[in-house]
């Protein structure tokens, strides 16, 4: 029966978003419902987890520091809510998972950018 329910809405603009990863720093742009009014809100931080297998499922944890105070967003990959999602810079760790990035702050919270040659520059993502 869930299955039904997911055909139906397969074909989102998932397909359209760009390869990203735990580190990278990407720029979220999604539409926010006030009463009856539409606006688009950014919100740019980096990438602490993407889970799920299934694209139905899959989500992205983003986290940034906002006036001293850290803050988490999770957005499903399927939602029909984000507009876009832009890659601003790609980090270079060796976890999945960087929760760890909860615990620092100021230059250790800091993460290394991936720097791409020119021939690895056309087969990156």
């Amino acid at each position: 029966m869930i299955k039904v329910a997911e055909q139906a809405f397969a074909g989102g603009k998932a397909a359209e978003f760009p390869e990203f990863k735990a580190g990278d720093t990407i720029t979220v742009t999604y539409r926010i419902k006030e009463g009856d009014k539409e606006r688009d809100q950014k919100f740019r931080g980096v990438v602490i987890q993407m889970k799920g297998a299934d694209p139905f499922t899959k989500t992205f944890t983003i986290r940034k520091v906002s006036g001293g105070i850290g803050v988490e967003r999770i957005f499903p990959f399927q939602s029909p809510f984000i507009d876009k999602i832009e890659v601003n810079k790609h980090g270079k760790v060796r976890r999945a998972r960087i929760f760890y990035l909860r615990d620092l702050t100021g230059k250790k919270a800091r993460i290394k950018e991936k720097v791409y040659t020119a021939a690895a520059r056309r087969m990156a993502p």
